[in-house]
């Protein structure tokens, strides 16, 4: 399972609809999130995804709009009895921001929160994918992530295996995962019975930025991009002014990459009750788009063979 829940994807100002930026990805019951908006932890519990297997936090950028939750999910993490540590990923300042977190208020959390500081090109080994940190381009320093799965062993070709004399049972298993076996004083090579390696899943998230060099070289062939989509086109002064991107230059770059579905994000308040412009200017240069609405999910699968 990879599952994409949308906990805030407003823009700088919350709305009645939505939070401001947060999102929440469920590998196989690992649970990490990118970005942790105010009122992250409520919308948690609206969404039913839990937070006691949060294993990490990613910031892409120490905006108030995209940190204030991270104070009050910790200690209720702490209150519910969590021991283990939390990790917060984050650019510059990322040191700084948990030393403050840490100090904040008189009540003392049970479970430690680490700090690591990521620039453009970092990567973070996790239980079968990496996140790797990309250069953004926003008004302070800033940087996006990559969730890039390993690739996954080929398929097993049991009625080869079979003909070979391999034993229906645990052997199969060692040849599926790459290792040689025995049988009858014969060697059978994985090779022999397993096609070539198939490619995992890749989730670009890119936080607040201008359209860029490492998010289109990252997102090449991704399957889920989650791109800045604060503006409608006609506002492109503006969106270059504040270092946002449009939503039309968000397909623009979905489709020269070549994504299979792009999700706009941090949406304006100014379309609080009709996105009817930036879909339209989306749509207009790539078909698969959907503008992010609180709470929604999205299950990400592999792709077909």
């Amino acid at each position: 399972m990879l599952l994409v829940t949308f906990l805030g994807t407003g823009g700088s100002l919350p709305t009645k609809n939505r939070n401001p930026s947060a999102i929440m990805v469920n590998r196989d019951g690992e649970l990490i999130m990118f970005d942790c908006g105010e009122g992250a932890q409520q919308q948690m519990m609206r969404a039913k995804t839990g937070m006691m297997n949060l294993s990490s936090i990613f910031i892409t950028h120490f905006h108030a709009d995209h940190i204030l939750g991270i104070p009050g999910l910790v200690q209720t993490m702490s209150f519910q009895g969590r021991t283990e540590p939390l990790t917060i990923y984050g650019p510059e300042w990322v040191e700084e921001f948990v030393k403050l977190l840490s100090a904040l208020g008189y009540y003392k959390l049970k479970f430690e929160i680490r700090a690591a500081k990521m620039e453009r090109g970092d990567v973070v080994r996790m239980d079968g994918y990496s996140v790797v940190a990309l250069q953004t381009q926003h008004n302070v320093r800033s940087i996006g992530y990559a969730l890039v799965e390993d690739p996954r062993p080929g398929r097993f070709d049991r009625k080869k295996a079979v003909e070979l004399g391999v034993p229906v049972g645990p052997l199969f298993s060692k040849l599926h995962k790459g290792e040689d076996v025995e049988v009858d004083g014969r060697t059978i090579r994985s090779e022999d019975v397993v096609g070539e390696s198939r490619p995992g899943r890749t989730i670009i998230y890119t936080g607040d930025t201008r359209p860029c060099k490492d998010v289109l070289e990252a997102s090449e062939n991704a399957d889920l991009l989650i791109h800045d989509g604060t503006l409608a086109d006609e506002k492109l002064e503006w969106a270059k002014e504040a270092m946002h991107s449009t939503a039309g230059e968000a397909a623009a770059l979905a489709r020269k990459a070549g994504v299979k579905k792009l999700v706009l994000t941090h949406i304006s308040s100014r379309y609080s009750d009709d996105v009817t412009p930036l879909m339209n200017d989306a749509k207009a240069i790539f078909e698969d788009v959907i503008i992010a609405e609180d709470l929604m999910s999205i299950e990400v699968p592999f792709r077909d063979e």
